[in-house]
C-alpha cells in the first residue's frame, strides 16, 4: 500500500474482516432464545425472519485496536492481509478514513477478504467466522514503539514464529498480546516465545482458564489466575471479568478496577474487550502508569457498547478524559496484593 511514514507509536497486527450484522427480530427469537442457558436455537430447515443487515468494514481485534489508538492520539498502523476484491478495497479505504496507516497491508490477488456474519439480538451476538488462510509474510515493519498482536487464522503458526524472530531482533519494540480464538487453540506451549516476550497480555477470566488448561469447574481466585498468567512470561498480565471489573498484575503489585457505569443499557457488546485492551496499551504508550491505564480501559469499553459494532463508539483522548473527570467517586483502582 502507501509508503511507510516515520516510526509508528502503535502498530497492530492481525486479521481484518467485514462484519455483516444481521438484526434478529423479537418474532424470530421469542421461542428460540434462552437467556438462562445462553443458547440460540433454530430448527433445521427453518425460515427465520430478520429486521435488517449492516456491513461494518475494517473490523477485527487488531483493526479495532489500531482505530482506538489513533483516536487516543497515537500515530498508528495495521499489519494485515486482504483479498483483491471490493470488500478488501473498501476495508483499506475505511482504515484510511479512520487515520490508520495502511503501509503494511498486503493484498492477495485472486483471494477473498474475510467476511463474517453476526447474528445480533438485543446486546448480544453470535458470530459465524471464516478466516481466509493467506500466505502470511511479515513485512519490514521497522521499530514501532508498541506492536499489538491479536487474532490470526488457523494456518498462522509459522507466521507467529516469524513475528517472534523479528521481535528477538528488535528488543526495543514493546509487545502487547491479546490472543484470538485460534491463538488460544494453538496453546501456550506453541506460543511460548510470544508469551515470554510480551510486556502486556490481555484476556478475560474464561480465556485465562482455557489458556492455563484449568477445568471450567475448578474455582480459582483472580489473584491466582493473574500470578499463573504472569508466570508464562508477560511483564504485566491483565484479566477482565465482565461486570466484576478488571485486574492487572506486574509481578509485585495487583490492582482491581470497577467497571465504568453504563449511561444506558448496552446496544451491542462487540469490541468491548478490544477497546479495553487497546486503550490500556495506548495509556502506557502515552506515559501513564498501570492504575491510570486500568481507569482508561473501561471508559472506552462503556462507550463502544452504546453503538453497533466495535469502532463507532471509540473515544478521542479528550472525550475519555472528560468521562474520567466526571467519574463516580469510587471509580478508582484498588491495590489487592
Amino acid at each position: 500500500m502507501s509508503e511507510a511514514p516515520h516510526t509508528l507509536d502503535f502498530l497492530a497486527l492481525g486479521d481484518i474482516v467485514t462484519d455483516n450484522f444481521i438484526k434478529l427480530t423479537n418474532e424470530s427469537i421469542a421461542e428460540r432464545f434462552s437467556k438462562e442457558h445462553k443458547k440460540l436455537c433454530f430448527n433445521f430447515g427453518d425460515k427465520v425472519p430478520y429486521e435488517s443487515t449492516t456491513d461494518l468494514r475494517a473490523v477485527g481485534n487488531s483493526p479495532n485496536a489500531a482505530v482506538s489508538a489513533t483516536r487516543l492520539g497515537l500515530n498508528s498502523g495495521l499489519v494485515t492481509d486482504v483479498g483483491d476484491d471490493t470488500n478488501g478495497h473498501e476495508c483499506v479505504a475505511t482504515l484510511k478514513r479512520n487515520g490508520v496507516d495502511d503501509s503494511f497491508v498486503t493484498v492477495h490477488e485472486g483471494e477473498e477478504t474475510n467476511y463474517h456474519f453476526v447474528l445480533w439480538y438485543e446486546a448480544e451476538r453470535t458470530i459465524l467466522v471464516k478466516h481466509q488462510e493467506y500466505d502470511y509474510k511479515l513485512p519490514d515493519i521497522g521499530s514501532p514503539k508498541w506492536l499489538y498482536l491479536s487474532s490470526l487464522a488457523e494456518n498462522s503458526y509459522p507466521y507467529h514464529e516469524k513475528i517472534a524472530d523479528y521481535l528477538d531482533e528488535h528488543p526495543e519494540i514493546h509487545l502487547s498480546f491479546q490472543p484470538g480464538t485460534f491463538q488460544m487453540i494453538l496453546g501456550k506451549d506453541k506460543l511460548k516465545r510470544l508469551y515470554e516476550r510480551s510486556q502486556l497480555f490481555f484476556c478475560n477470566r474464561e480465556e485465562a482458564k482455557r489458556i492455563l488448561e484449568i477445568p471450567e469447574s475448578e474455582k480459582h481466585e483472580m489473584i491466582d489466575l493473574l500470578q499463573k498468567m504472569h508466570e508464562l512470561g508477560p511483564d504485566i498480565a491483565v484479566i477482565t471479568d465482565g461486570p466484576e471489573g478488571s485486574y492487572a498484575y506486574d509481578g509485585k503489585n495487583a490492582w482491581w478496577q470497577p467497571m465504568y457505569p453504563d449511561p444506558k443499557p448496552p446496544v451491542d457488546r462487540t469490541g468491548a474487550g478490544d477497546a479495553f485492551s487497546s486503550t490500556f496499551t495506548a495509556a502506557l504508550g502515552l506515559g501513564n502508569d498501570i492504575p491510570t491505564a486500568l481507569q482508561w480501559g473501561p471508559i472506552n469499553s462503556m462507550s463502544v457498547v452504546q453503538y453497533v459494532g466495535a469502532q463507532r463508539g471509540l473515544l478521542s483522548r479528550e472525550q475519555l478524559l472528560e468521562h474520567l473527570a466526571n467519574a463516580p467517586e469510587d471509580y478508582k483502582p484498588k491495590k489487592i496484593a
